[in-house]
């Protein structure tokens, strides 16, 4: 019989995984799964004493998987992950085909096909989703989750626009692919997925093509840079949002600017930011595998 861990956030989803927990098991049990379910311990490694399961299942956003997929890399452990979407936006979950339901997530798992996906590596970090810094960088960290539960993404929009009362740039030095270049930028997005808060910004960007899309806000007058954002935003190609695909990024900075990775605390400067084509194995609905 294969073997699976059950690692929940019983917080997330306003408790719809805590209610379902049993539900959920069945429909692992009945798909030939010995299934064992695990609230989540943020001061634990969920993999310890488990390294040898056939199967990780997460339940949460995408800070959860997050969480899980470190505490694979720490062990030097390559085992599939199945992710049902329990967060606010759930990107990651979103990018490899998974039903926002939390019932038919699972059976997509349960009965899925095992493909491989790209991950980001940013200094001894890694990152399913976005890595980030600048304006709207906190802003998922610091999004209460009282309001995330209550209003879902539009909390992020909220808290965003304060941000713009404080932005500010940022003095980069950054080599990309060998193609070096100096940029005051008010923000830089570096995506492995193509959504961030459940916005569709990386518009050309795929979980499998060994590349990472970036888009760099660069710095002008407030008017200037807001409406280029807003314009980005709303489908345009401002010319001061700069696009940018790679597959090695170094960015170094005089000033050392918090950085995010998938709703969480980030890496320092200076940044060594790599694509690990297919370095992370994930389930997903068979008529999903090779196609999102």
């Amino acid at each position: 019989m294969k073997t699976a861990v059950f690692l929940y956030n019983p917080e997330s989803g306003k408790g719809k995984i805590a209610r379902n927990v049993g539900c959920i098991s069945t429909i692992f049990q009945a798909y030939g799964y010995d299934v064992t379910p695990q609230r989540i311990d943020f001061t634990a490694n969920p993999f310890d004493g488990n390294e040898t399961i056939d199967l990780m299942v997460v339940a949460g956003g995408d800070g959860t998987v997050n969480y899980a997929v470190n505490a694979m890399k720490r062990k030097g452990l390559d085992i599939p992950i199945g992710v049902i979407p329990a967060g606010t936006a759930n990107d990651f979950a979103g990018a490899v085909g998974m039903s926002r339901e939390p019932l038919e997530a699972a059976r997509q798992i349960a009965s899925g096909a095992v493909d491989r996906v790209d991950v980001g590596r940013v200094n001894d970090l890694y990152f399913v989703n976005i890595f980030s810094f600048g304006i709207f960088t906190t802003t998922s960290q610091r999004t209460p989750d009282e309001r995330k539960h209550k209003i879902g993404k539009l909390a992020y929009i909220i808290e965003g626009v304060k941000e713009f009362r404080t932005m500010h740039a940022v003095p980069l030095e950054i080599e990309a692919d060998g193609e070096r270049f100096d940029l005051r930028s008010l923000m830089v997005l570096i995506f492995n997925g193509e959504t961030a808060g459940g916005f569709h910004l990386a518009r050309r960007s795929s979980i499998k093509d060994g590349l990472f899309d970036c888009i760099l806000l660069e710095k002008k007058n407030f008017f200037r840079s807001t409406l280029a954002m807003c314009r980005y935003l709303a489908g345009g190609s401002p010319k001061i949002v700069r696009h940018l695909r790679a597959r090695r990024i170094d960015i170094r900075s005089s000033v050392n600017e918090p950085t995010d990775v998938d709703g969480q605390k980030g890496a320092e400067f200076p940044l060594h930011i790599e694509c690990l084509a297919g370095g992370l194995r994930v389930m997903c609905a068979k008529q999903a595998s090779g196609n999102f």
